[in-house]
């Protein structure tokens, strides 16, 4: 089997060859923890992938959000055409939690719709981690989440062999074994038909399907098969068939699993008797033994995750299996944009806690339930094994345990660091607006943040009064009207951009050249050190990139913000000067339309791959997800169907995404 080959048609410059030789000799010494800084523009991508050809180890890359993972997923691809890359998020297109609201004695049903898509995509790394090591998985961080115990999804696996012996009914039954079903009129995914000794398969992970052709008890060949045309391609001298789902269980473990629900039930009921909470006794006493007759009868019941801990013979407080335990104990991790992804997996485990204590505390789940969950934090660590921390920004978290932080400050572009330039408070706006003005007439947008959603949308209104084509943009714009006005940037429509936290990771508004931070001296997670690099790097991707700041006290964080920026450009310019090279903005390409409605039918028609409506879409899931946590359905409703909208999909449930109750 091949190992990891880098196709570029470059080679390591600037500051990467220094990153990636003092990486290389830190993760060769064994070191657990390491750091890459590296800017935006840097080519911290190209970094990675060196460091994996010279590892040639199966690798897992973490992102923050679907957008990024997405990106990085595509990079990784051009990098490594010949080795399997894979792709690995959250399956939902709209989630809602199993939750109780004891104030008003409010239960909600958990109801989710998954997109089989990226159902399919799982799986297919989940199968390709077990088959081979030349493999690259791009996930976000929902892979800490509980997944089907990866000796079982191997056992289930059936190597299918030109010439072996099989006869067509085991097969058949081997299928059905592993959450495949029967369909003799159409032939879908994770579906198979069987006509005389032909049967044909379409496996779970891929987009084509199977044509296996059996001769008495021999399996006589095995082919590709176009599922629309119904046409055979090419043979095939073997095939390893996994499993339709991830979350496959053996029936033998089914038994035993029963009767550790049963003994646990009455347990709880005991406890909730002897507190004199005859309704909570009685009502997990009838939804569990509902439970235990569905399992029985089909082996699946709704919310059948909750009882993970009985089906995989766990221990009460000992952890889930996760897309991690696929992976070999050699593995390499690296976690993108560090300074977002550490926080986001301590913050997962302590909120999904948080909203199933209350559903064992009122009878409604078993205490078991609270094992379903993801990682601990420590858990994750002593798991993830070999961990370079990827970011612009990286947290006291990174320096703190990693043995090296190696820094990538030099862009083979040759783009500086934006020129940071502090002013006074005083007369902000009105100073703010002639700068405004001074870079409309060169051609050139800028980006304005606030401190609170009413405060950009009163400045909006005043600068509309100067003359100025200005648009707010803030988490209460709709998801369609959000991607327009950055068109709108884009195109010079509109000149200036004013919102709070809109000046993320990811944005790329290569248009932008100036970059205006109100109240920068008012310490805050919004004008922290991370958020003003972060913020400030909005205009980096401009040869003429600045940004002003306006603040009467210099804070911690503005001052060291300004001395790590002013670094950068010094580096970056002495490089520049050294090698000749002279720096030019960033070009891309503005797309006609982003959203075309057609006036006769109302349909709506997306650009598909735009960075803007990508990032857009991911900064509506967080929110969907979030307004899902803090038990707002009405609003996750809403943000689920501007999603839909968006994407140009028919209404949840509908379609190629499919409405189901099940795991995570």
């Amino acid at each position: 089997m091949s190992g990891f080959k880098l196709h570029s048609d470059y080679q390591p410059t600037g500051d990467q060859p220094t990153a990636i030789e003092a990486l290389d000799a830190s993760i060769r010494a064994g070191n657990l923890h390491q750091t890459l800084l590296g800017v935006t523009g840097s080519g911290k991508t190209f970094t990675m992938a060196n460091l994996i050809e010279r590892h040639q180890r199966p690798t897992l890359v973490i992102s923050h959000n679907k957008t990024l993972a997405a990106q990085l997923f595509a990079e990784f691809k051009k990098f490594f055409p010949e080795n399997a890359v894979e792709y690995f998020v959250s399956y939902y297109d709209y989630y809602q939690p199993e939750a109780y609201v004891p104030q008003t004695d409010t239960f909600i049903e958990k109801d989710a719709s998954i997109n089989d898509d990226i159902e399919r995509l799982r799986i297919r790394a989940s199968s390709a981690l077990l088959s081979r090591r030349d493999v690259i998985v791009v996930a976000t961080v929902s892979c800490i989440y509980g997944l089907g115990s990866p000796e079982e999804f191997k056992s289930a696996m059936l190597p299918l062999r030109t010439g072996m012996t099989l006869r067509r009914d085991d097969l058949l039954a081997n299928l059905v074994k592993n959450q495949y079903s029967r369909n003799d009129a159409i032939l879908e995914r994770c579906n198979f038909r069987a006509r005389g000794e032909t049967v044909d398969l379409w496996p779970a992970y891929l987009e084509t399907a199977l044509r296996i052709t059996f001769f008495g008890d021999t399996l006589e060949s095995i082919r590709e098969l176009d599922p629309l045309s119904v046409r055979p391609g090419a043979h095939l001298e073997h095939f390893d068939l996994y499993p339709a789902n991830a979350h496959i269980t053996s029936p033998e473990s089914l038994p035993p699993a029963i009767l550790s629900i049963k003994a646990e039930l009455e347990d709880r009921v005991a406890f909730f008797e002897r507190e004199g909470r005859l309704v909570e006794a009685q009502r997990i006493r009838m939804r569990t033994e509902h439970d235990l007759e569905m399992m029985r009868e089909t082996g699946f019941c709704q919310g059948v995750e909750n009882y993970s801990m009985h089906i995989g013979g766990r221990k009460p407080g000992e952890r889930p299996f996760c897309l991690l335990d696929f992976f070999p104990d050699d593995k390499l991790v690296f976690i993108d944009e560090s300074h977002v992804s550490v926080p986001q997996i301590g913050g997962m485990y302590l909120g999904d806690r948080s909203r199933k204590q209350r559903l064992v505390d009122f009878g409604f789940r078993l205490p078991s339930a609270m094992e379903n969950r993801p990682l601990r934090p420590e858990e994750f660590d002593a798991l993830a094994g070999q961990t370079i921390y990827v970011s612009a920004t990286p947290a006291p978290h990174e320096y703190k345990v990693s043995a090296v932080v190696a820094e990538q400050i030099i862009r083979p572009t040759g783009l500086l660091d934006p020129v940071m330039e502090v002013r006074p408070i005083k007369g902000q706006v009105e100073d703010a607006i002639g700068e405004v003005k001074a870079e409309i007439a060169n051609g050139r947008r800028t980006l304005v943040t606030t401190l609170t959603k009413r405060m950009s949308e009163e400045i909006s209104d005043y600068l509309r009064e100067q003359g100025i084509k200005v648009e707010y943009l803030h988490s209460d714009i709709d998801a369609i009207e959000r991607v327009e006005i950055l068109r709108r940037l884009r195109q010079g429509t509109c000149d200036v951009l004013v919102g709070v936290n809109l000046l993320r990771e990811g944005l790329d508004l290569p248009e932008v050249a100036l970059v205006v931070i109100l109240d920068a001296d008012k310490e805050g997670f919004l004008r922290s050190e991370t958020s003003i690099i972060q913020t400030a790097g909005r205009a980096a991707r401009h040869v003429e990139g600045r940004v002003i700041l306006y603040a009467d006290v210099m804070t911690k964080s503005l001052t060291r913000a300004m001395t790590i920026s002013g670094d950068r450009r010094k580096r970056q310019d002495t490089y520049n000067k050294k090698h000749g090279i002279t720096p030019k903005s960033v070009q891309r390409p503005i797309e006609e339309s982003l959203v075309v409605k057609d006036d006769a039918t109302g349909d709506i028609t997306l650009v598909k791959g735009d960075k803007d409506l990508q990032a857009v879409l991911s900064d509506l899931e967080t929110e969907m997800l979030a307004a899902s946590d803090r038990y707002e359905f009405e609003r996750a409703a809403h943000l689920r169907d501007q999603i839909s909208t968006l994407r140009g999909e028919k209404p949840a449930g509908v379609g190629r995404t499919k409405r189901r109750r099940g795991g995570r």
